[in-house]
């Protein structure tokens, strides 16, 4: 076992300060993760861990021992470094590559011996480069070859591998060989490893702890599910996302929201009454779009709620499973009374929700411009026994105005189809990570 700790060190390039007073300690048969936007120190980190860059101020630790005071044979014996780019100039076999992995552990003019030849053959069976033993490596694949670096790094028998971003050049197939090869590597070998990602969810998916740098410094640091939140990843990368749990993996899913560009403020409130997920997508391009969005009543489980939780929309809110009460239809009203515009999509309606159709009637009673997609049938989604039914086409005799569907109304509200199609593909996918209607 091998405890590597870090000690709140500085590190420069020539008058530039790039890290400040870095501090973690980590320990065998962990799989630890560095993020960072490009300039942050993620890979100064590495090159300080691996004796390229000496740091002005702090220790880098093997156990006790600084790896700055041992001999850099030692240092290998110990440590091994997967570089991000691992191009070979000459034309090496693969098991010539794979045999300089046990330099350090040969003495000045020795050669290999059997021992090593085995060991250099168990790395090449564990990652599954064996048969290309008599290729020559620059005639390799891209994941091939990085499998075969792999090898070469396991060949000197190291308890601590680094890794700098090992996966940036490869497709995903590739990638996600070589990630399951690495967490093997750290489950079963019980090896420290210590990479740099640029891939929140390729991180998230197989490091165990993770630590994210900015401009040098380390702004979260700790369990994976812990680390990688959205408030986390909004101060470091300054970009919106939601980060929700993967309905397969149950490991953190990242799913990063963007802005238009273009985007410009309407000052117009649209209320939407919604449910069963009918409003996500709309309250997402409307929100993108500038206008100010409220929503209601909704079920706590629905949706929708969800959505509109994650995009911080104001929502009149019902408990689960129960109808809309007297209290809340208040609630509902006075946020109504507050809109520019109401919209009524095509949810389902049954005796608990029936009450979100009266509302939408008394909008329109008081002059607010209603609008109704008529996209399924009312009679389809009634199972009120009619009620809901009769509500509906009452509103159209008071003056609501029915579109088709919601790309008519998004034309009559002015936004473009560009916005609308951006809008619509992110609301898909963070819809389908969120968590499903339960009616």
């Amino acid at each position: 076992m091998v405890n590597l700790r870090i000690e709140d060190i500085d590190c420069f390039y020539e008058s530039s300060k790039i890290l400040e007073n870095v501090r973690f300690s980590v320990s065998t048969g962990v799989f630890l993760g560095i993020l960072g936007p490009n300039g942050s120190g993620k890979t100064t980190l590495l090159k300080s861990i691996s004796r390229v860059l000496k740091p002005r101020k702090g220790a880098i630790l093997l156990d006790t021992t600084d790896v700055y005071k041992m001999k850099t044979g030692d240092v290998a014996k110990q440590m091994a470094m997967v570089p991000q780019d691992s191009n070979i100039a000459f034309s090496f076999s693969v098991l010539q590559v794979v045999l300089m992995g046990r330099t350090p552990h040969l003495g000045r003019l020795q050669t290999e011996s059997q021992k090593d030849f085995a060991i250099a053959r168990r790395a090449m069976e564990y990652t599954g480069t064996w048969h290309l033993a008599d290729r020559l490596v620059n005639e390799l694949s891209g994941g091939e070859r990085q499998r075969v670096i792999i090898a070469r790094a396991l060949t000197q028998e190291p308890k601590v591998l680094l890794l700098d971003e090992p996966t940036s050049h490869l497709d995903i197939g590739n990638q996600l060989e070589i990630m399951d090869l690495l967490k093997q590597l750290c489950d079963e070998k019980k090896m420290l490893i210590v990479g740099v990602f640029h891939d929140f969810n390729l991180a998230a998916r197989y490091c165990d702890q993770i630590i994210l740098l900015k401009k040098g410094k380390i702004v979260a640091a700790g369990k994976t599910a812990e680390t990688l939140t959205g408030e986390n990843i909004k101060e470091v990368f300054g970009i919106d996302v939601i980060v929700n749990k993967h309905p397969v993996t149950d490991l953190p899913y990242v799913i990063p929201i963007s802005k238009p560009k273009d985007q410009r403020q309407r000052s117009l409130s649209v209320h939407l009454i919604c449910g069963a997920g009918t409003g996500s997508t709309l309250m997402k391009i409307l929100t993108d779009s500038g206008y100010n969005v409220t929503a209601g009543v909704l079920n706590v489980s629905d949706t929708d709620y969800a959505t509109a939780q994650y995009l911080k929309v104001p929502v009149t809110a019902e408990a689960p499973f129960s109808p809309v009460t007297e209290k809340t239809q208040e609630a509902n009203l006075a946020m109504i009374g507050k809109a520019n515009i109401l919209v009524l999509t095509s949810v389902p309606f049954g005796l608990g929700n029936l009450r979100n159709l009266e509302a939408a009637k008394e909008a329109v009673k008081i002059g607010i411009p209603t609008y109704v997609i008529d996209e399924v049938p009312i009679e389809i989604r009634d199972f009120t026994g009619g009620k809901a039914t009769a509500l509906f086409w009452e509103l159209k005799k008071l003056g609501a105005m029915f579109v088709k569907d919601q790309t008519e109304l998004l034309r009559l509200l002015n936004i473009s189809e560009e916005e609308a199609k951006l809008a619509a593909a992110e609301a898909s996918s963070v819809v389908s990570h969120l968590k499903p209607s339960e009616g």
